[in-house]
């Protein structure tokens, strides 16, 4: 092996040591401890190992062949993460499916959990509370209601409100506007927009006259059309063409070089405070990662926890406003709006530049 080699080898090593010293997540990557026969993902809360007796590995089935078997404490094949995950989501539909909110003792009980454990998996896996999807289900349905043009007063009574004083008390955190504005629906607006392949999928791109509006990625053109106009009804669609070149090899770009998303013209429909948190969402450099309640402290509301993973929910712009940068407190990689395999592939991407 050449000098130039073993130098970059011993640089590489060191600096992932001393991500896993200081309990760094590091998406991707996995440490082995010689001594007990385990591998890890970095944040795991197991005791710091001698540095001696640490390996890395870059995927389970690279350390596996090296004679380590999984940690049960951090779980690095995911195996229980995907069992709760998927208890998370028959307890998602069954709060889709009821007309009031299941009691979260019959949730827990159902998934198979005691009451306070069951509570931190749907934390951990939606970003909300069972009480604050169940607002998510009704708001969707209110503003499904106000887009169709219906009354405010009929459109908060059928989404199960039970009056629109809850409503107009925080419009921002339920629907990300006031209900007028939700019923107006982009009247009187152009909105161009058009679709391009990625290494990371199907992508919709969408701009006003102020600039991009919303960035998603989706299965197919049909689907990425329908949620455009889901969100703008009201107003005139039309398809860019060749008009959104530049702009669309700008946002592919962003998964090669997300530091450019910086230069991009956006024009975000949201709150102040849902624009707090896209702000400092943007902040976040590439290659680092932040949790909700560190990023409910960084702009000042440490108990708004819910209303932070809200907003990053609520996010339009995808690649440009990077939420798929927020993750578990234990280092996993919780959900994302446009699919955990696209999060995993851009936070991977994002730590080896």
């Amino acid at each position: 092996m050449s000098t130039d080699t073993e130098t970059h080898m011993d640089s590489r090593t060191e600096f992932l040591w001393a991500a896993l010293e200081s309990r760094q997540p590091r998406p991707g990557m996995l440490y082995a401890v010689t001594t007990q026969g385990v591998y890890c993902r970095f944040g795991c809360p197991s005791r710091l190992p001698l540095k001696r007796n640490v390996r890395f590995f870059t995927g389970c089935a690279e350390a596996e062949a090296a004679g380590f078997r999984a940690c049960r404490r951090c779980d690095p094949r995911g195996e229980r993460a995907a069992l709760q995950a998927e208890a998370v989501r028959a307890a998602c539909a069954l709060i889709e499916q009821a007309e009031s909110l299941p009691p979260l003792a019959a949730l827990a009980a159902r998934a198979g959990y005691a009451r306070h454990h069951f509570l931190r998996l749907f934390r951990e896996v939606t970003g909300l509370t069972p009480g604050a999807y169940a607002d998510a289900v009704k708001a969707r349905r209110l503003r499904a209601a106000l887009a169709d043009g219906a009354r405010v007063a009929d459109a908060v009574a059928g989404a199960g409100f039970g009056s629109e004083s809850r409503v107009y008390e925080k419009p921002g955190r339920l629907l990300g506007m006031t209900p007028g504005a939700a019923r107006r629906g982009g009247a009187g607006e152009e909105i161009r927009y058009a679709f391009t392949p990625s290494p990371l999928g199907l992508l919709l791109v969408a701009r006003t006259e102020k600039g991009l509006c919303r960035i998603a990625f989706g299965p197919d053109e049909a689907t990425l059309e329908g949620e455009l106009a889901a969100r703008f009804p009201r107003a005139r669609l039309l398809p860019g063409g060749a008009g959104m070149a530049a702009e669309l090899a700008a946002v592919v770009g962003l998964i090669e070089e997300p530091r450019a998303a910086r230069a991009l013209p956006l024009d975000l429909r949201g709150t102040a405070f849902q624009h707090r948190v896209w702000q400092a969402l943007a902040e976040i450099p590439p290659g680092q990662t932040t949790t909700y309640s560190e990023l409910a402290a960084r702009i000042g509301q440490p108990s708004a926890v819910r209303a932070v993973a809200a907003a990053c929910g609520a996010n339009p712009a995808a690649l440009a406003v990077p939420c798929h940068r927020v993750i578990g407190w234990d280092g996993s990689l919780t959900g994302y709006r446009w699919g955990l395999p696209r999060k995993r592939a851009l936070l991977d991407r994002e730590a080896a530049g």
